[in-house]
């Protein structure tokens, strides 16, 4: 697959204005509102969330008995009144949980097409695609997923009554909270594509510019709420809630109906996992691209001295960027929905095959990425053939990690009417048409392509490692396709370089995903010496402002917990006990 001839124009618009890369750059943080602790360290139990409120929330559920999936589920839902960039009950998620006794599980309540949707639907006569039909408005929306995600992780894991987890969310809608300067700056700034889709009764939408210190209060949010406290799954996907989205639906050519909300299902699914050295590494099967890609590179590196090489030496950056261009064409061949196209796991994680991978790969000399395509592994095996973070960890040891999106900022920008809350654009995480970008530059194929009910791939990587049989860290972040490097380039940090889990959070950072053929590159990230030898070696280089955005718990040696938000989210907040 080759990139569109629009291809460097549509990259060059999105690096300008997506907020995952750029829209939190120089905002003033959160603690002018609220106490915020970027990094912490407790002795029994740690959260780390994206608001101050929501850990807050987490810490209390901790407090009053709580388990670690009591306190993630209670975080979700605060997430979505007071993070409404990106919480959500109209999105979807992945979570990876470790329990007490050391055993993995894999919660998949990513969203789904549906079932009206079709191959070509973002296409024109002409078989073009329809430039942001995916991203915004009524078509761009799935099925959504996170309330059937945390009622199915309650039923398996919890131990405090569900009404008791969603309560404080309730309270949050119904009285309000202060509002940080980085969610004024936001709200602000989507005043006009809020006011485009739905301004009636909408609590995101004010006459005035919103300031910091105002009050958001969402009734009927809390409405809504109340009904997922009182109903369950039923709450939400029937009922007075799913009347409201489908009504909302027939206002601007959506497709989802009442059918699909009440078909909609979680899925338990099997982790996957590898050995790095003496540590355990297990992530999110797909639809999440993520586990397979960072268990990849984990494996690649392992045959290399890094630690010799050094922090961000040439040769440590060249063999990263090399890999990450490898691995992100066998993402854009041979991952999607597992329930409808068959991922060659197995084979992308042999060593063999991973070996024959690195076979072009040039010390001295960047491989151009027309040069690279999916990897071939029949001669190997026989096999037939897949945005918000939260880290918890309580004081039995058990641990979550569990990432949720709308996608863009805000998703759709479509608040359903009556029930107050956004809906997503995960549909532009579909393939729309093979070898065209989505928002974030990534290409697709088959595997990824739009079908009825189908989950649409994902690049969220909710992570947990394991050290000599015990728990180690627990990670995960938003930002796009960018989540996949950070988290595997902060894992590395800590594994290979030594560093303090605040420090590897902050380091600055790259990322290579095979197309566009070049490296992205943080203002704080290489020297400008580096830089220089790296484009000696063939690399194209382009600078962006951050990535995605971390968020960590480790376990130090003394069984103390290290928990850790990222500096390029102002309100990222670690609180312990």
């Amino acid at each position: 697959m080759k990139p569109t001839p629009n291809f460097f124009l549509f990259f060059f618009i999105f690096l300008s204005s997506q907020s995952i890369l750029a829209q939190q750059v120089g905002s003033p943080s959160g603690a002018e509102v609220y106490p915020i602790s970027k990094s912490t360290i407790s002795d029994q139990a740690m959260v780390v969330s994206p608001h101050p409120i929501s850990s807050q929330v987490g810490l209390d559920i901790l407090k009053q008995g709580g388990n670690a999936i009591d306190a993630a589920i209670a975080i979700q839902f605060a997430i979505a009144v007071v993070y409404p960039r990106a919480g959500n009950i109209g999105g979807g998620g992945l979570m990876v949980l470790r329990t007490k006794d050391g055993k993995f599980e894999a919660l998949d309540y990513r969203e789904k097409a549906p079932a009206k949707a079709g191959r070509d639907m973002y296409l024109d006569a002409q078989g073009n695609v329809v430039p942001r039909l995916s991203i915004e408005g009524h078509l761009a929306a799935g099925v959504p997923g996170t309330v059937a995600g945390m009622i199915a992780a309650h039923k398996k894991h919890g131990k405090l009554p569900f009404k008791v987890l969603i309560q404080p969310a309730i309270d949050l809608a119904k009285e309000g909270y202060k509002i940080t300067q980085g969610e004024v700056d936001r709200l602000n700034g989507n005043q006009a594509a809020f006011k485009k889709y739905n301004a009636e009764d909408n609590a995101l939408v004010k006459a005035d510019p919103w300031k910091l210190g105002d009050v958001l209060v969402q009734p009927n949010l809390a409405a809504t709420l109340e009904r997922i406290q009182k109903k369950g799954k039923a709450g939400f996907y029937k009922g007075q809630t799913a009347d409201y989205i489908v009504a909302e639906m027939g206002k601007g050519n959506g497709l989802i109906s009442l059918q699909d909300l009440k078909n909609y299902d979680a899925r338990w699914r099997q982790p996957v996992e590898a050995i790095y050295k003496n540590y355990h590494i297990v992530s999110m099967p797909p639809p999440s691209s993520g586990g397979i890609i960072i268990l990849q590179l984990m494996k690649i590196m392992e045959r290399f001295p890094l630690a010799e090489w050094g922090f961000q030496s040439l040769n440590t950056v060249h063999l990263m960027a090399e890999a990450e261009r490898r691995v992100y064409a066998d993402r854009a061949q041979y991952m999607g929905d597992p329930d409808f196209f068959q991922v060659p796991q197995d084979s992308l994680l042999n060593d063999k095959y991973l070996r024959q991978r690195m076979s072009n790969y040039n010390p001295t000399q960047a491989t151009p990425s027309k040069d690279i395509l999916a990897g071939d592994f029949r001669s190997i095996s026989k096999e037939s053939f897949e945005t918000e973070h939260t880290s918890v960890v309580d004081a039995k040891g058990n641990a979550v990690a569990v990432t949720t999106t709308l996608n863009s900022n805000f998703g759709n920008k479509v608040m359903v009417h009556g029930a107050g809350f956004l809906l997503n654009n995960e549909m532009d995480d579909f393939s729309a048409k093979a070898g065209v970008p989505n928002q974030f530059g990534l290409v697709g194929s088959e595997a990824n392509s739009i079908q009825p009910n189908k989950r649409m791939l994902s690049a969220m990587s909710p992570t947990i490692v394991e050290k000599d049989g015990q728990l180690f860290l627990v990670l995960g972040a938003p930002g796009g396709s960018t989540i996949i490097t950070a988290v595997f380039q902060v894992m590395m940090n800590v594994i290979e370089f030594g560093m303090p889990l605040d420090e590897a959070i902050k380091a600055g950072r790259f990322h290579n995903q095979w197309l566009p053929d070049e490296i992205w590159v943080e203002k704080a990230a290489l020297t400008p010496e580096l830089r220089k030898e790296l484009e000696l070696l063939g690399h194209k280089l382009r600078e962006v402002n951050y990535m995605a955005v971390v968020k960590a718990i480790m376990r130090l040696p003394n069984g103390k917990l290290h928990g850790a938000g990222d500096p390029r989210n102002p309100d990222d907040d670690a609180k312990g006990y």
